[in-house]
């Protein structure tokens, strides 16, 4: 391994767990949105050409439900790690699955959204992205093209390619250390960002509320709540400073 007592580098990956105690829940836990709706139908392109108000109008709860939501103390111990951290002259890295916007509402300053943002609309014709946290609907111009009804949630849907991927890897490349944050270990690429990692000989970490499925490949975990398990890392990390 890379790393000495205190890594000058830092990659944190972050997945839905991270947000669950905001109020924002997994996909994958017994009443998760995947088990209401059918993915084919609101997660992908071909369902949204297919029926594109019923596609809109489930972002549009899910961008109701993060207007209620408000960052936990996992948040706000990253953001605060970041801030320490970029002070001390070291790098930090933040790339998240999510969608909401809670880590920047806590204060992180360069978070790398793979998945997309829920507060910004991309026209499906000419691309031109737009921050947005109204309702979408299929009566909506692009400020751009003009087109009408082209208007879609910039979120990466099943079968389309993540975002930031080539400053992502990169990132990754140069860390000292990876810590998988709230992530399920399901959802590649990501879940195999740990494998990269581990490939370049960078530790590896895992903070969840419980083994991810690719657990066996890190190099040391803490299990918990996110709003209690990262906070305390955090300050335990700062304090070797």
């Amino acid at each position: 391994m890379r790393s000495a007592s205190v890594p000058r580098s830092l990659f944190l990956l972050t997945g839905a767990g991270v947000s669950a105690e905001s109020g924002l829940g997994t996909f994958r836990d017994k009443e998760g949105l995947w088990t209401r709706y059918s993915l084919e139908d609101v997660a992908s392109l071909d369902g949204y050409r297919r029926n594109p108000t019923l596609v809109l109008d489930f972002y549009n709860k899910r961008r109701a439900n993060l207007q209620g939501a408000k960052p936990n103390a996992a948040h706000g111990a990253l953001a605060r790690l970041e801030k320490v951290w970029r002070e001390h002259g070291r790098d930090f890295i933040l790339c998240t699955q999510n969608i909401d916007d809670l880590h920047e509402q806590a204060g992180s300053q360069n978070v790398l959204h793979m998945h997309g943002e829920l507060t910004k609309a991309r026209c499906d014709d000419c691309g031109q992205l737009t921050a947005y946290d109204g309702d979408l609907s299929i009566e909506l111009g692009c400020g751009a093209c003009g087109r009408i009804g082209g208007m879609r949630p910039h979120v990466v849907w099943f079968g389309e390619a993540p975002l930031e991927m080539e400053r992502i890897h990169d990132a990754l490349a140069n860390a000292d250390l990876f810590v998988a944050i709230g992530t399920s270990g399901a959802v590649y690429p990501a879940a195999g960002f740990v494998m990269e990692a581990n490939a370049a000989g960078i530790s590896t970490m895992e903070i969840n509320l419980q083994p991810s499925d690719n657990a066996a490949m890190f190099d040391t975990a803490q299990y918990g709540p996110a709003s209690e398990t990262v906070p305390a890392w955090v300050e335990a990390l700062l304090a070797e400073l």
